[in-house]
């Protein structure tokens, strides 16, 4: 087995400004957080998915029989627009909130931030495009996933699309973290399997480009690492039985884990070119991950320095230790999770286009997660992997 080579160590810091409360049932606690931060009118931002399956009642009964009121805008779509974000303003100042609850996946929690910055300092959201344009704290905000896979409760930013522009704007300030996060494997254990996949391996992309990234730190590996030990262990097992309260507690911290990580590591090439494909086609985000994951990680490995093979012990599924790692085995290995979890193969199984692809690359030139992937890369390389891809 090969000695892992680590990095020179830099200067880094590290917070966590935040209550976390995980567990099963931990659901009960959100009037009590409420009442820390002295609101009696929260106002729950989900979606309709999330409102036809109970979920949205489930919460809003919890406020309300502790004597608080609610009021809910449930019209957040996958990929949320600039448009979205405006009409959840304006019904959040019409209706006299004073703190905002974001229940779902990445998108409510997205536009739940957005809205959080737009109610406090106005503007567009636009206006906030890029790092440290957020002039202060915005709305409090309890956070409560429904997903084992955005990690958006425990990071520092926000991913909005702004259609004149086909282009996914990321908001960036600690200054929009939710003051609070729930974290409840009740919430995910009644997700489609193909929502849990797509969700796990995003996740566990998080994990794994934060402990790629060259913006890395002791700090981010601990929780990139147990983030991958976590999810690669048990994202087989959740996907097959949403039931199973091991894996979904697993799937749960996991996420949340790998949502700290990146959001002081950083990213890299796939979620910098997976940003475009949902901008331009409308590909769910943790599907156009997975899909990017295999060629980016064949990519990648010319800069390994011995991380390929840590990745590879955490995933894998075989026990062999006679075997000298090659870094084409983390991309098989990959591979073989993606099937299993019934991802589509390749870019053109989600109508992927080719036309597109110019465009695209130069819109992914234009992320900062394309700075710290731990291979340098032009437009060129760019456009290459999305063919390859393709």
């Amino acid at each position: 087995m090969s000695v892992l080579r680590r990095r020179v160590m830099k200067n880094f810091c590290f917070k966590i400004p935040q209550s976390i409360e995980f567990g099963m049932g931990s659901l009960t606690r959100l009037p009590l957080m409420l009442d820390e931060i002295d609101s009696r009118h929260a106002f729950l931002i989900s979606d309709r998915g999330l409102e036809s399956v109970g979920v949205v009642k489930k919460i809003q009964d919890i406020i309300e029989s502790a004597g608080i009121q609610c009021t809910t805008y449930l019209d957040v779509k996958p990929n949320p627009t600039v448009d979205i974000v405006n009409e959840a303003v304006a019904r959040y100042k019409e209706s006299g909130a004073t703190s905002i609850v974001a229940l779902g996946g990445g998108s409510p929690i997205d536009v739940a931030k957005a809205v959080g910055v737009l109610v406090n300092y106005g503007g567009s959201i636009t206006d906030y495009e890029g790092p440290g344009k957020v002039p202060g704290p915005g709305v409090p905000m309890i956070a409560i996933p429904t997903t084992a896979g955005t990690g958006s409760e425990a990071t520092a930013s926000a991913v909005i699309t702004d259609e004149s522009r086909n282009y996914k704007l990321s908001v960036i300030s600690y200054e929009i973290l939710p003051k609070y996060a729930i974290l409840d494997p009740q919430l995910i254990m009644t997700v489609p399997a193909s929502i849990a996949a797509a969700c796990g391996v995003d996740a566990l992309i998080h994990a794994l480009e934060a402990y790629l990234s060259i913006n890395s730190s002791p700090f981010t590996d601990a929780m990139a690492e147990k983030a991958m030990a976590l999810i690669g262990k048990h994202i087989r097992r959740f996907v097959a039985n949403r039931k199973d309260e091991d894996a979904a507690c697993a799937m749960m911290t996991g996420s949340n884990f790998a949502g700290i990580a990146f959001a002081w590591a950083r990213l890299g090439n796939v979620h910098a070119m997976s940003h475009p494909v949902s901008a331009y086609f409308g590909v769910p985000h943790g599907v156009a991950n997975a899909i990017l994951l295999p060629t980016v990680v064949e990519y990648n490995a010319l800069a390994d320095c011995g991380r390929y093979e840590v990745i590879y012990n955490y995933i894998r599924q075989d026990n062999r230790a006679d075997v000298a790692f090659k870094p084409e085995m983390l991309v098989d290995e990959i591979k073989k999770l993606n099937a299993a979890l019934g991802i589509p193969a390749s870019l053109s199984d989600v109508g992927v286009t080719a036309d597109k692809i110019p465009q695209m690359a130069a819109d992914v030139m234009k992320s900062g997660n394309v700075l710290v992937n731990p291979r340098q890369s032009n437009i060129n390389d760019i456009i290459k992997l999305y063919n390859d891809a393709l």
